[in-house]
């Protein structure tokens, strides 16, 4: 009103302005709502009937496995006058916020709250020590049954132990009383690798086998001459390598050492029983043979005894025979070879061995090349023989070193009969040349076609043009030319320098039949060499005056 004091009276003034926003209202709204709720007395009558629901145990447990792995932990809240005892950080603050909204008796909903977490872990705790019990259970369960399982099994071991050893004894009194042959043995110990195939092997049977077995098989060998008489002794031999060997020769024993007891595993060390007992029974009597008796230029006896025992040596053994009876017999058969002497080929008693020795014979290589070379210093063309005693080497000796041989020994005297070799066509002598073509297999293809036009397409060429140039019978020049063609091996005519040869033939021939000049072989040839060398003659004076110029 006018003339009075601001507030005078607790006089409100009406604000003009204006109206509240709607999102303030609704703000205020929700406040209020939640201070009723905060206020509603639950304890009354009318109240009682909002009752939460209850949760079992199971459904703790699913919701809580749901949630993930929560880990329950013990907090003591010491900020107030009294000490807390809280489950979960999330009630930290639960008291005071109750007093905040003003909910009724909010220590007693705090210890409801807090009673609720303790049962809650208790719940988890119980059933995670349930659930390791259950575990365990299970695991037991695996180990008693294993341990049933492994009894079972050692049982059964003793079992077969037992009657393996009861039939070993037997073995032995009858062993002892000298009416078992060496195939009774045998048949005993092939029915306890039958019936007990597993404990056969895990115990080393076969060393006890072998032990009965050694004295009567030295008994068998005993003077055997193995080069003469290959067979004897191979079929008892093959029916006790199934029983010292078996299928797999990989030693299993758990007793390693069994394998070695006795005199004969002092002498060779931990060898499988098979490989000592064909050392000591057959060994002995192929080495005395090999180094005493067997000629290396006659290889068929060991050979055959080889052959015959091919199935029943062991490899260690075949390796030993090769490495220490065959091959250092054969150096010195080489050492003492001459080609100009011995009436039986080299390759006739070497190359039967190439199939068992193979790379090992290489140091035997180089020497036989330097005799063949200084063998064939004196030999002339005509003599077919050295062609049958070099050509079998060809595959056996590598590429170089048989280019080599050649080139030094063969090709000269080759080259040699071509020079001699006269061209006539009224009267042909062709030994020369058929000398020359034996070696077309043997020499390689580029040598020989080299050969050829060093030492017979010139003087062929010329005879050709004299003869063009007389006025021929071309009848009877077309059939000199196919008869020298059909000489050359396939090798050769499939060769492109002696198709060029012969072209140049040809092309004279053409000339003469169409009554043109007919071109002397090689007269271009040597035209253009005189041009070129002219030429650069020529260069290097104008070269030198100018340096002298300059």
């Amino acid at each position: 009103p006018k003339n009075l004091g601001m507030g005078f009276n607790d006089f409100k003034e009406a604000i003009a302005g204006l109206p509240p926003a709607p999102v303030a209202v609704e703000l205020e709204d929700m406040v209020k709502e939640s201070k009723a709720t905060a206020k509603e007395k639950l304890w009354l009558r009318k109240n009682r009937g909002k009752k939460k629901e209850a949760r079992t145990a199971d459904e703790l447990l699913s919701q809580k496995n749901e949630q993930g792995i929560e880990v329950v932990q013990t907090i003591l809240d010491m900020r107030g006058p009294q000490v807390r005892v809280l489950t979960n950080l999330e009630h930290l603050n639960a008291e005071q916020s109750d007093k905040d909204d003003q909910i009724p008796m909010p220590e007693l909903q705090h210890n409801m709250r807090l009673i609720v977490d303790l049962v809650e872990a208790d719940i988890q705790t119980f059933d995670r020590k349930l659930r390791h019990e259950k575990d365990s259970l299970e695991i037991l369960k695996e180990e008693r049954e294993r341990l049933c399982t492994q009894v079972t099994n050692q049982k059964r071991q003793i079992d077969s132990l037992e009657a393996i050893m009861k039939s070993i004894e037997a073995v032995q009194r009858q062993v002892a009383l000298g009416g078992l042959t060496l195939e009774e043995l045998a048949n005993t110990f092939i029915t306890l690798q039958t019936q007990y195939r597993e404990d056969y092997k895990l115990y080393s049977i076969s060393a006890i086998a072998l032990s009965f077995a050694l004295p009567m098989m030295l008994e068998i060998f005993q003077g055997w001459e193995p080069l003469l008489h290959p067979l004897r002794g191979v079929d008892i031999m093959g029916l006790w390598k199934g029983l010292l060997q078996g299928d797999d020769p990989v030693d299993y024993s758990v007793f390693p050492e069994a394998g070695t007891s006795g005199n004969y595993g002092s002498a060779f060390g931990n060898v499988p029983p098979y490989t000592q007992l064909v050392m000591e029974a057959v060994f002995p009597s192929l080495r005395f043979a090999a180094v005493n008796t067997w000629e290396p230029r006659d290889p068929e006896p060991i050979l055959r005894f080889l052959e015959t025992w091919e199935k029943v040596l062991p490899a260690s053994v075949l390796q030993n025979v090769l490495e220490h009876l065959v091959m250092p017999k054969l150096t010195t058969a080489v050492d003492s070879w001459d080609p100009r002497q011995e009436t039986v080929p080299i390759h006739a008693w070497l190359h039967p061995w190439l199939p068992l020795l193979g790379q090992r014979m290489e140091p035997l290589y180089h020497p036989i090349r330097y005799k063949l070379g200084e063998a064939l210093r004196a030999w002339h063309p005509s003599d077919g023989s050295a062609y049958a005693i070099l050509s079998p080497w060809q595959t056996v000796f590598d590429s170089g070193s048989w280019e080599q041989l050649l080139v030094r020994s063969i090709l000269p005297k080759l080259m040699g009969a071509l020079q001699e070799l006269v061209i006539n066509p009224q009267s042909q002598q062709l030994d020369q040349f058929h000398w020359v073509m034996a070696w077309a297999m043997a020499v390689p293809t580029h040598h020989m076609a080299a050969l050829l036009e060093a030492g017979f397409f010139p003087k062929w060429q010329q005879v050709l043009y004299h003869w063009l140039c007389s006025n021929p019978n071309f009848d009877e020049v077309t059939e000199w030319y196919l008869g020298w063609k059909c000489l050359l091996a396939p090798e050769l005519l499939a060769n492109e320098r002696i198709r060029r040869q012969l072209q140049i033939a040809l092309d004279m021939m053409n000339q003469a039949v169409e009554g043109m000049p007919v071109v002397q072989p090689g007269a271009r040839e040597n035209i253009i060499y005189l041009r070129v060398t002219e030429q650069r003659q020529f260069e290097t004076q104008q070269q030198a005056a100018a340096a002298a110029a300059a």
